[in-house]
Formats: C-alpha cells, structure tokens, sequence
C-alpha cells in the first residue's frame, strides 16, 4: 500500500497540475507603446518549461515574427527565486527547472503594429490579440486562463471573453480561446443589441465620418441572416470591434468577434459604407466558416509553424462569396450594388494572367508565401478571388441540376453539422458531401477547376440566371499598353505589365518609368497620352531603366474605356429568373412579381 501511495504521489507531481495560467498585463507607458506582461504557470515537475509566442496569428496566414517586440525576459519560481533560462528558437524561451514549482514570467512587449492586428498600445487605447503579448506553454494550453489589465482609468474594456473579477478582467477556457478572443480597451464608443435572443456589442475606436447609427441598423439585420446557410449560431455573445484609423486597414475573424480597421475619413460615402459592412458581413461569416468548422491542417492550430491546407480557397473564398448573399437577402445592399461588385471580381479575375498558371489548390497551399506583386498577379492567383468565382460556378452548377432545390450553402451547412472543430475537414469530405447531397460524383469537377487552373465561361453562368455580362452600351474601344502605371514625380512609373500583353511583347517591365510615346512626352495620364493612337499602331516608346535612356517599338493592343458588367437579362426566361431568385433570396430584377 506504502509503495502505490507513493506511486501515486510521484505520478502527481510528475503530470501538469489542472489550474488556471494568468495573465496580467500593465499598460503604464502608452505613449511610448510598451506593455508588462505577466504569466503564473501552475506547479510543474517537469525539467525544464518551454514557453512560446505564436510565429503568426489566426486569420492571417503569414509568419509575422511576433516575438520580436519581447524584451527584459526573466522567470521565477513560486519563492520569487530567479530560475535559469535560454532562448532557443526565435519565439521560444526554455526555462530550467530543479525542482517542482510555479512558474513566473515577465517580460515586456513592444506594440506599435496596428495594421497587423496582433499588437498596438498607444496613449488612446491597446489592442490585444494574445498572439502578440502571452506566451503559452503547450504543457499548459488546454488548461483555463485568466487575464488582468491595468490601464489608464478613463478606458473601457471590451473582449468576446467573459468578465473575470472586474470590467477589465476576463477568463476563457483554454489558451486556444485566449487567443482567438482579442481584447480592445481604451477611450471608445459602445454600442450594445440583441437580436434573436443573442447579445452583441459594437465597439469603435478612433474619430472618423462613421455614422454608428447607421452601422448598429445594419449589423442588427446583417446576424438575423446566419439561418440563411445555417441550422444553428455557434455563439450567445458576439463583438464587433472598429478601428477608425490612420494608415491601418482591413479585417480579421475571430471566434465570437471580429476586428475591422478602415480610415478614419472611409465610411461615409455609399461605396465606403457598403466596403466596411462588406467586411463586417465577411467576418460574420467566418464565425462559421473557419471557427467552427475549418481545412485539416489548420485543426488544431499550430501557433510556431506554417498551418499547410490545399483548401484555404473555401476557408476565405466561400466565406466572400457569401458576402454579398447576406447583405443582399437582408436588404442592406441592393442588386444593383451586388452586380457593381460582381462585375470588379470577375473583372479583376479576367485581367489577372495568373489564373490560367496557378490553380486554387495551389494558391491555397502556398498562402503562406504569397507576397503579391507583379510576377504574383502574371504567374498566381489569390484564394479570395479565386475561391469566390469557384464558389459561384460550383453554387450555380448545384442549383441548376437540382432546380434550385439544393444550394453551395448546404454544402456548408453539412460541413458545420459533420465536421465541427477540433476535427478538420479534407478534400474528401467536401466531395462526399456533395454526393450526399445530389447523388453525383463532383470528383471530374474539382479535377478540373480545383486541382487545375478553372477556365470559367462567365456568359454561360450568368445565362443560367437571367444575367448577361457585357460592354456598356456607350463603351468603346481605345488602345492600350496592357500596363498599370503611377505618378511618380513628372513621369508614369509602370507597376504592372501584364503578361503577353502590349508592353510585356515590347520588352518592358515594372518599375520602367515612361518618357515619350512616338517622341511625345508621356503625361501624368497615360490614357489621355495615347488617345491618338488606335489599337494595332506600332509606337516607339522612350523609357528609363537603370538611370538610362532607352527605347523599344511595340503594338497597341485593343482595350475599352469602360469594362463590362453584369446586368439583368431583360429576355430571361421565368426559369432564369427562378433560379436568380433561388440564388440570391431575392426577385430577379427584371421580373414583374414582387417578393414574397
């Protein structure tokens, strides 16, 4: 009995004990963007305690060297005894340990990287995403946490986390929830609704044009639509969160709340308005595409190393395709604003030469080294553009064969029934739902537009509901370098020559900066400057390269001053129009019925 006693004692304090890790951070020096962190690990026998701090953060697929702001690292035992440590990689700190102990670490973070969402202290408010201020031990990370800040009086503390102690302190249930509840505290308007029986908050941070009351309007009619694609709401409480910023934009999901950045002085246009409630309605969306149900590869997460999925197409792409299915069925957005946007997407895809080398299987997997650009835009694609347009085909394929019975979105709704987290979802299991669901084999289909690049015939789509795609009436033809160009100073500096284009074919490239066409100086506009010409002219066009003049002769290609759109077909059959409505939730625009 003495011996299993001690078998038992020694077992106890070999394992991890099941108490909270917390967090404290002291926000004393604002101005200067500095933050004091401190971590209490539970009492551990382990020989040494590694603790880490993520290599990115969720929903930016980019390593983002997070730990590179830490400095005045040290660590204690529960005595406050100083314990021996060593870094050994680049967000990893090894602490050495004699005996079991409590471990205490602090340290301090330099935040002063809006734009990136992960860390940003200043002297008005602090934004905190875990992943760049707390370290984590994976020995620790299914256990509770609890976090405390100490900040400038006058500020309000909002988190998606509940309340812990007091209104700025909360707890989640394990370091993955920590870490996908960010926390904004500062001077700040607060905006509270109900909708449904669930709570929501708006939190704005920062002067600007916004108008709150038109935003709270539209958020409350935007979360009513998750029934739209889905049987349930994976969350009781939700939190929008808005930065009016200064040279910080964009947006990213997290597991009950989002955080959305945009200029101060963007919101209050139509155009602006309809982008900042588009992203609101894209990180809506995510709450379940991606937090709750998510590509194997990315579940669980992987907080130090790149997360490889083959899928991010239909974690991003589907989730903007949605999008505009929300605003429009909600009645936030008209369709006439939805075909505008349509049109930019499949424009935008059309003039991207990438898309007939990489397809969306590729650009997926290699989201994590994608950097954009010129070679990016000739030779790849990007999961949003791509993921949406294959979102549409796939979503118009099932509802023609199924008569507008069967939709993309019961392909997610599955997906969040079948395949909720921590398990992730393959490849396999997107085409065994859609044999579930239409008793067809989609393999051929994924083979041919996922697995290799798609070439989408847009005409033929669009004909299935009622819409064509087509040339303004007054649009004509002009000649064109196939090249986008900037101001920079009294010459136009090419910033992306497309590729077997005009300028491509002539030999030039970007960053080439345009002096003469035919040895006419080449103004601030380059349309204006070859209005001249026609399309099939061969020029001669005077360049700088390398601090030297030179000079190539190429041919005009035929271009329009105004791209083509998408409109209702005034000859769509009621067929067409059924199944526009079967799509989009609401009449097709040309019909004479009224929605029910």
């Amino acid at each position: 009995m003495k011996k299993l006693l001690a078998l038992s004692i020694l077992a106890a304090c070999s394992a991890p004990a099941f108490a909270d890790v917390n967090y404290a951070l002291n926000i004393s020096q604002p101005e200067h963007h500095l933050g004091d962190v401190n971590v209490e690990f539970p009492k551990t026998a382990q020989s040494y305690l590694d603790v880490k701090l993520p290599a990115w953060r969720t929903g930016r697929y980019e390593i983002l060297n997070l730990a590179n702001g830490v400095r005045y690292f040290k660590a204690s035992d529960d005595e406050g005894n100083a314990l021996k440590w060593e870094k050994i990689d680049h967000s990893t700190w090894r602490i050495h340990l004699n005996e079991p102990t409590e471990v205490n670490v602090d340290y301090q973070v330099y935040a002063n990287e809006l734009g990136k969402r992960a860390r940003h202290i200043d002297d008005s408010h602090a934004f905190v995403d875990a992943s760049g201020f707390f370290m984590f031990s994976e020995s620790f990370r299914q256990e509770p946490v609890t976090v405390e800040l100490n900040v400038p009086k006058a500020w309000r503390s909002v988190s998606g986390m509940e309340n812990y102690k007091n209104k700025h302190s909360f707890k989640a249930s394990d370091y993955d929830v920590l870490v996908d509840s960010p926390i904004e505290t500062g001077v700040n308007e607060l905006r509270t609704f109900e909708v449904d029986g669930r709570e929501y908050e708006l939190v704005v941070w920062g002067e600007g044009n916004y108008d709150i009351e038109l935003m709270l309007t539209d958020l409350k009619k935007l979360v009513a639509t998750g029934n739209v694609i889905w049987d349930s709401y994976p969350y009781e409480r939700y939190v929008f969160m808005v930065h009016a910023t200064s040279g910080a934009g964009g947006a990213t999901e997290h597991l009950n709340s989002t955080i959305i950045q945009r200029p101060r002085d963007r919101f209050a246009k139509r155009e602006d308005y309809l982008a900042f409630i588009s992203t609101a309605a894209h990180e809506f969306i995510h709450t379940w595409n991606v937090k709750a149900y998510r590509p194997k590869g990315l579940a669980p997460y992987d907080y130090t190393n790149i997360n490889y999925s083959k899928l991010l197409w239909i974690a991003e792409g589907s989730t903007s395709y949605f999008e505009d299915h929300l605003l429009v069925r909600s009645g936030i957005q008209t369709t006439d604003e939805f075909f505008k946007n349509f049109s930019k997407t499949i424009n935008r895809h059309l003039t991207t030469p990438g898309r007939e080398v990489q397809s969306a299987s590729e650009t997926s997997f290699d989201k994590w080294i994608n950097q954009g650009g010129d070679h990016a835009r000739n030779y790849g694609t990007n999961i949003y553009l791509e993921g949406s347009l294959l979102s549409m085909a796939l979503d118009i394929d099932l509802l023609e064969k199924s008569q507008g019975k069967i939709s993309y979105k019961d392909v997610h709704n599955e997906l969040y029934k079948q395949h909720k987290l921590p398990a992730g979802f393959t490849e396999q299991d997107v085409l065994a739902i859609l044999k579930q669901l239409t008793g067809r084999d989609y393999s051929a289909w994924w083979q041919k537009n996922v697995s290799t690049p798609a070439s989408l015939d847009f005409d033929e789509l669009l004909a299935k509901v009622g819409l064509s795609f087509e040339l303004p009436e007054k649009a004509k033809a002009i000649p064109s370098l196939d090249a986008f160009t900037k101001n920079t100073g009294e010459l136009l500096t090419l910033t992306h020559v497309r590729r077997d284009g005009a300028a491509w074919q002539g030999g030039l490239t970007t960053d080439d900066k345009l002096v003469a066409i035919n040895k006419k100086h080449v103004g601030k506009n380059l349309t204006a400057s070859l209005e001249t010409f026609k399309a099939g002219d061969k020029v001669t066009v005077d360049f700088i390269r390398r601090d030297a003049l030179m000079s190539t002769e190429l041919v005009l290609s035929e271009d329009f001053d105004k791209p083509k759109k998408v409109v209702a077909n005034k000859n769509a059959t009621a067929e067409q129009k059924a199944l526009f409505k079967a799509w989009m939730g609401v009449a097709h625009p040309n019909d004479v019925k009224k929605d029910d």
